[in-house]
């Protein structure tokens, strides 16, 4: 993903409701221009080789910042959170998370090309710790590290089939669009072996392209491959997604609300989606919201908005909330966790996990169905 400023810093001083906000919106501001700034200074991958990094985790025990005690959001609850940081210069960056079937390791990837694994550790129900980290480049065909920066670009990641030790990641690259199969082994991510087809009309969408990618768990669809890209197709509103049904994508959209883009997604068990988004401005900073999408609103032709679960802003514990994945938790709950881009920001910016559970049986509050979206079916445009 890449931050795109949408109007002068002076609109932040003006009347925005107070002068701490505004100063929160420009500190948010300046964290997008110095996102920019260090975007074009990533890490160079190239040389990067395998090898184990020391990350440090400062828990965070409250999502909002002016309610300590609050743990309900809806049909959410509030599990815990992580500050993440490394000396490593190729920390940074997470644009993509995934579980192993465990539930404890997890991969993430980075915009500028590398891989990471490591162990989620916990106190009790609240992540504590990254353990046995490790980082290495993601590679090309030929087994070497990608070269060329336009190619690294590594928006989201799903494990397909087996597990971190023997198995089959998925990977969307934007920029230069493709999703890719990459075996999971004891080493970590090998090169690709195949790449799925691409619909010819995803070369339109420019530098934010593919953004999102999960595999359907259930339903009609179950096995399927989804994508979705950050923004629109050029002349279209809602954002421009894919269904791969008997390996051809298929279109679909996700209805625009509120002008928030999207930025990852994840299947639960029935074929639903949860849809992670984000929005920027200067007045208001950054936003975050989490969207859920039943399983029968989603098909080929469809426009999908759904209900949401979440929004968040300055108020609470987020940042540039990039990373989504989906697994079962030790009391069969589902386990919701997110990871930020820090854009390799370390001044302005931070790496951020935040978990929640989902629980099925509560009823959304009153607050966050007065959000919920409805689901359209209609021609793709």
């Amino acid at each position: 993903m890449r931050w795109q400023s949408r109007t002068l810093l002076a609109t932040a001083l003006g009347p925005t409701g107070g002068r701490k906000r505004q100063l929160a919106a420009v500190a948010a501001g300046l964290a997008v221009v110095g996102g920019l700034a260090v975007a074009q200074g990533k890490p160079d991958t190239g040389g990067l080789e395998v090898q184990p990094i020391d990350v440090e985790a400062q828990p965070i025990t409250s999502f909002d910042k002016n309610d300590q005690g609050r743990t309900r959001y809806g049909r959410l609850e509030w599990r815990g959170g992580l500050v993440l940081s490394s000396s490593s210069a190729n920390f940074g960056g997470w644009s993509g998370l995934a579980f192993d079937p465990g539930g404890k390791r997890l991969i993430a990837v980075s915009d500028a090309g590398a891989w990471m694994t490591a162990e989620l550790g916990y106190d009790g129900r609240r992540p504590n710790a990254l353990k046995s980290v490790r980082i290495g480049p993601l590679a090309a065909r030929d087994g070497r590290a990608l070269r060329q920066r336009g190619d690294r670009d590594a928006e989201a990641l799903v494990l397909a089939e087996g597990s971190l030790d023997k198995g089959t990641l998925l990977i969307a690259f934007e920029g230069h669009d493709r999703i890719g199969r990459f075996p999971a082994g004891a080493r970590g991510v090998s090169a690709p072996v195949a790449y799925l087809e691409i619909p010819p009309e995803i070369h339109r969408l420019g530098r934010n392209g593919l953004e999102a990618l999960t595999v359907l768990r259930g339903g009609e669809f179950k096995g399927s491959v989804v994508a979705v890209a950050e923004q629109p197709l050029p002349g279209e509103r809602d954002r421009a997604g894919w269904i791969w049904v008997g390996g051809e994508p298929k279109r679909f959209a996700v209805e625009d609300v509120g002008g928030f883009d999207v930025t990852d997604m994840a299947s639960l068990d029935d074929g639903g989606l949860l849809v992670l988004e984000r929005r920027f401005n200067w007045s208001e900073g950054v936003k975050m919201r989490l969207r859920r999408v039943k399983a029968r609103a989603l098909r080929p032709g469809a426009v999908v908005g759904g209900e949401v679960l979440v929004e968040a802003d300055s108020r609470h514990e987020i940042d540039n909330m990039e990373g989504l994945a989906v697994r079962q938790g030790a009391g069969g709950e589902t386990l919701i966790t997110m990871i930020s881009d820090d854009n390799f920001n370390k001044v302005l910016q931070r790496t951020v996990l935040l978990e929640f559970a989902l629980s099925g049986k509560d009823t959304a509050s009153a607050a966050t169905k007065a959000h919920e979206t409805r689901s359209k079916r209609a021609g793709a445009r």
